[in-house]
C-alpha cells in the first residue's frame, strides 16, 4: 500500500484529517457510519492509478476532532466540510466525489449546495429514510434508538438500529459475522470507538435529512445512484432504488451489501471506478 500524503484542514467547529495519493483529476471520498479516512484502505490505490485520491475522517471521527465534543451535527455541515476539501485540493476544477451510507446523504447534499465544484457524485445506499412512504415508521425508529442509548447504553441501542435496518417481514436472528480481510478486521478497534458518536450525533441527524428533490432532479445528470446487490430491501437500501425512479436513472448494483465496500473491495473498486467515468 502506498503511504498516502497526510494533512489537516481547520473547518468551522473542527479540524480534519485527510488522506491523498495518487494523480490526476481528484476524486473525494466520503466514508459513511463508524467509517474514517481508512475505510477506503482497500481501494484507494487502485483509484489512484487514475486519480488523484483524497480520503478524510469525518468531524468527530477517528482523527478529525470536534472543539466541542458535545455539538450537534447536521448534514450540511457535513457537506461543507466535504466542499471545503474540494476548495482547497482542486481549486476551480470540478472533482468527481463518491460518498458510502451516511457520506452518500453528505455528497447528495454537497451536489445540491454546489453543483459547480462536482462533475459527477456516485451515492451508495444513502440511508434518507424520509424519503420513503413509511417515513413515520423510520422517525420512530430513531427515536426509539436515542432513548435506548440514554437509557440503556451503546450496545442495545446499536441492536434496536439493526433490527430496523432489516428487510421488511425479516425476523431472523442476525448472521454469523462475516469474515473480513485482515486491513478491515485490523479497523475494528477504531470503527467500536467512534461508536457512541455514530448513534448518539450523525444517525438522529443524517436518518432525519431530506434531499431537495428538485435540486437532485435537475442535476440527475451529475449523480450516478447505487444499491447493494446483496441488501434488496433493507432499510438502507430502499431510498436509493426510490431515488433512483423518482429521477427516472438506473440503479447501479456493486457486490455484497450495505458494507460491500468492506466484503468485495476489488469489485466493488472496478466498479466504482466505471460509475465515476463522465
Amino acid at each position: 500500500m502506498t503511504d498516502p500524503t497526510i494533512g489537516s484542514l481547520r473547518v468551522n467547529g473542527a479540524t480534519l484529517h485527510y488522506e491523498v495519493r495518487g494523480h490526476g483529476p481528484l476524486l473525494l471520498l466520503i466514508p459513511g457510519g463508524t467509517g474514517g479516512a481508512a475505510s477506503f484502505d482497500d481501494i484507494a490505490d487502485d483509484l489512484a492509478a487514475e486519480y488523484t485520491v483524497a480520503t478524510y475522517d469525518p468531524r468527530g471521527m477517528s482523527r478529525s476532532t470536534l472543539d466541542d465534543s458535545e455539538a450537534e451535527q447536521s448534514v450540511g455541515e457535513h457537506a461543507d466540510d466535504a466542499f471545503r476539501m474540494l476548495e482547497l485540493l482542486s481549486p476551480g476544477e470540478p472533482a468527481r466525489v463518491f460518498g458510502a451510507s451516511s457520506g452518500a446523504i453528505a455528497a447528495l447534499h454537497l451536489l445540491t449546495a454546489h453543483p459547480e465544484r462536482v462533475e459527477r457524485v456516485v451515492a451508495h445506499e444513502p440511508p434518507a429514510v424520509m424519503v420513503l412512504p413509511d417515513a413515520a415508521d423510520h422517525r420512530e425508529l430513531i427515536v426509539r434508538v436515542q432513548e435506548t442509548f440514554r437509557r440503556q447504553g451503546l450496545m442495545p441501542a446499536m441492536a434496536v438500529l439493526a433490527a430496523g435496518l432489516k428487510k421488511d417481514g425479516d425476523t431472523t436472528e442476525p448472521k454469523a459475522e462475516i469474515e473480513l480481510p485482515p486491513q478491515a478486521a485490523a479497523r475494528a478497534e477504531q470503527t467500536m470507538a467512534n461508536l457512541p458518536y455514530f448513534v448518539g450525533r450523525i444517525v438522529p441527524s443524517f436518518m432525519s435529512y431530506t434531499p431537495d428533490m428538485n435540486r437532485l432532479g435537475a442535476l440527475s445528470d451529475q449523480l450516478v445512484l447505487v444499491g447493494g446487490q446483496d441488501s434488496r430491501g433493507e432499510l438502507a437500501y430502499r431510498p436509493a432504488a426510490l431515488l433512483a425512479e423518482r429521477l427516472g436513472m438506473e440503479l447501479l448494483h456493486f457486490p455484497g451489501g450495505h458494507i460491500g465496500l468492506t466484503t468485495h473491495p476489488a469489485q466493488f473498486g472496478e466498479l466504482l471506478r466505471k460509475a465515476l467515468r463522465v
